[in-house]
């Protein structure tokens, strides 16, 4: 962890390349709108509520996660191109136990 407070995450974009991204900890920050902050393209249309998927992400690294919530599970139920390891990014909150998470963007649903 770099020693400002802030937490390194990996996402792979839908093209395959990864970014790597330092995020603080200390801002109530979640993942989406990390991705937002390095304009990934991660649309967060709802604003983080669990309300939509265009923030579905696959998690590649064991990184241990709080527990999916109903309401995340309920949106996850609706969204495509769901796996067993699908999470939406905008209820992953940035904190020091994430450190090192490696993530992959989901593929866009067809509008």
């Amino acid at each position: 962890m770099p020693d400002n407070g802030n937490i390194i995450i990996t996402v792979i974009d839908r093209h395959g390349e990864a970014h790597e991204l330092e995020a603080p900890t200390d801002m109530n920050m979640n993942v989406m709108e990390v991705c937002k902050a390095y304009e990934l393209p991660v649309k967060g249309t709802c604003g983080g509520m669990a309300l939509c998927s265009t923030c579905h992400c696959y998690i590649l690294s064991d990184t241990e996660l709080p527990e999916m919530k109903d309401d995340e599970e309920d949106m996850l139920d609706q969204a495509f191109f769901v796996e067993d390891n699908s999470r939406l990014g905008c209820q992953l909150r940035i904190t020091e136990e994430i450190d090192g998470l490696r993530i992959q963007l989901a593929p866009e649903a067809e509008e």
